[in-house]
């Protein structure tokens, strides 16, 4: 007999890891498959974080060449990401279910503004740069924030990155993408070793999703040349646009 929540979870890790590959944004498809099999809010979304986490890692090693000198302000912002990714995933397993489910419609339509702005803050980091003090201080204080809410949820948390990074880092588009990767990285390991020692992986839903998530990825790195961004795009957009509106019903109404 067919085990059709298996098979679902697996579709939309393929679906998720060529979306990852194509335009970035796949817990915009993920996290709502993962609930829609019936899995609890906070259980979803530790599966989703685990499932969806090599895709930052595996860019970060595609793209080493392009990862800059480490220095001491990257160790502190390495620094910031492990302990912000730790303190995100503490504070997901301590909060009632009802505090986590409150802000899902609003966190999933958060996440779909930010990939919909995505381009525009790709450009804003390719004009802007700055390696004043206060720059680098700024960066450290946003990264802080922003490596807790990617151990907590953390849907748009590359794109947020690409923001703050621009704050100091030079003009070299690439190279800001290779220290977004980096630092996304650190915060999903940080984050998923936690769960992982706390036992809070639904194994049965966080597997089947990230088989699925890898061998979409690998699809999408082929996919890539020929499957138009923009349409992968819109598929995006759309998706999240009725999360947010069906989880609102939901949660809200």
């Amino acid at each position: 007999m067919i085990d059709w929540t298996t098979v679902i979870l697996i579709l939309a890790g393929v679906v998720g890891g060529i979306v990852n590959a194509v335009a970035g944004g796949a817990t915009l498809i993920t996290f709502p498959a993962l609930l829609a099999t019936g899995l609890p809010p906070v259980a979803a979304n530790i599966a989703n974080a685990i499932a969806v986490s090599p895709g930052h890692l595996l860019a970060v090693l595609a793209d080493r060449p392009s990862l800059p000198v480490f220095d001491r302000h990257l160790y502190l912002l390495l620094l910031l990401s492990a302990v912000g990714g730790l303190a995100g995933a503490g504070l997901l397993l301590i909060i009632p279910d009802r505090l986590f489910t409150l802000p899902i419609p609003a966190l999933i339509a958060g996440a779909t503004l930010l990939f919909a702005l995505a381009p525009r803050v790709g450009k804003a980091a390719d004009r802007s740069a700055s390696t004043d003090n206060g720059a680098k201080r700024r960066e450290a204080g946003l990264l802080a924030l922003t490596a807790i809410y990617g151990g907590f949820f953390g849907a748009g948390l590359g794109i947020i990155l690409t923001a703050i990074l621009s704050l100091s880092e030079p003009h070299d588009i690439r190279r800001i993408k290779a220290v977004k990767n980096l630092l996304a990285s650190v915060v999903a390991v940080a984050a998923n070793l936690f769960f992982l020692l706390r036992g809070a992986v639904h194994w049965p839903s966080a597997f089947p999703m990230l088989l699925g998530a890898i061998v979409g990825g690998y699809a999408g790195g082929h996919l890539v040349r020929v499957l138009p961004a923009n349409v992968v795009r819109g598929v995006v957009l759309t998706a999240g646009s009725v999360m947010s509106i069906v989880y609102a019903f939901k949660y809200w109404i």
